[in-house]
């Protein structure tokens, strides 16, 4: 009897060893999957917001001369001087690779005009 005492309390503290392990996997992946959703949501909320950001009073230009891209810059603001990429960011968002290449070529004057005719 005191050989088996010793040796049930091992099997318990496995056996609740393999409950904690599998715990601490399910909460790892509730992490993970918690980490996705919010990131996700963020994304769609940038998303959206960026579409009404031109219509709001502190738009520096007018909202009517604003076309929206969505992609690779949110848009274009045509102006009677100039025509100007608009590319909206939300609190510490920052641009991507992309939209930094795109802005350098800007500011290298790299950017033309070309007329095609169809037909």
């Amino acid at each position: 009897m005191e050989f088996l005492v010793p040796w049930s309390i091992i099997v318990v503290l496995l056996g609740c060893l393999i409950l904690l392990g599998k715990l601490c996997f399910k909460m790892r992946s509730s992490s993970a999957e918690l980490k996705s959703q919010i990131r996700s949501q963020s994304t769609r909320y940038g998303q959206i917001t960026e579409q009404f950001l031109p219509l709001v009073e502190s738009y520096p230009w007018d909202s009517k001369h604003f076309r929206f891209l969505g992609s690779p810059i949110d848009g274009i603001q045509f102006e009677e001087d100039r025509i100007i990429l608009v590319e909206f960011k939300s609190s510490f968002s920052q641009m991507s690779g992309r939209q930094r290449k795109i802005k350098n070529l800007v500011e290298q004057g790299k950017v033309e005009f070309e007329l095609i005719r169809a037909g």
